[in-house]
């Protein structure tokens, strides 16, 4: 054998030693995601929150001309059957002048111009409406005097804004889910 000869080189192959390298550095990693995992799952919302979340209504329950409150998120959400004079007054209002101007078509989903679904809150601070209260036949404020007409838009009055819409979708014909 010459002296230019080389052998392999040993210390290239894999040791015993990086083995345990190798294994001990997995071993680091699956316990710092163990100890991670409950730290991170306790930030996603709690079953109580979730059950909340989105709530199912049966709108054969409400007759024409009639109004139901039913609780979502802790909020009262209106789901009202409109008639055909309320929805022809709310249409025949679409272009007076609002502070928050909307259309009659914008505040129900296409083809449901008969259900009328909002947030029952006050735009103004948070109080509850009264239906069928008010020059507009819509919803009345008593704490400050605002006034809605009958598609929730507001028309006189403190508050901001119209009667806020929630998300909603027609599961079928009859049964909505809110959320």
């Amino acid at each position: 054998m010459s002296t230019t000869d080389t052998f392999p080189d040993e210390s290239a192959a894999p040791s015993r030693r990086d083995f345990i390298h190798v294994l001990a550095a997995a071993a680091a990693i699956g316990g710092a995601g163990a100890v991670a995992w409950p730290l991170i799952d306790q930030l996603n919302p709690g079953a109580d929150t979730l059950a909340f979340s989105s709530v199912e209504f049966d709108l054969s329950k409400v007759a024409l001309g009639q109004e139901v409150t039913i609780l979502w998120r802790k909020q009262p959400v209106f789901i009202r059957h409109r008639t055909a004079a309320e929805i022809a007054a709310a249409v025949a209002d679409d272009d007076a002048s609002m502070r928050d101007p909307a259309t009659d078509a914008s505040r129900h989903k296409p083809g449901h111009a008969e259900w009328l679904i909002l947030i029952g809150v006050c735009t103004h601070l948070g109080c509850v409406p009264l239906f069928k209260q008010g020059r507009y036949d819509g919803w009345f404020c008593p704490c400050h005097g605002s006034v809605y007409d009958t598609a929730g838009r507001i028309r006189s009055g403190p508050a901001p804004k119209n009667l806020y819409l929630p998300d909603y979708v027609f599961e079928t014909p009859t049964r909505i889910r809110i959320g």
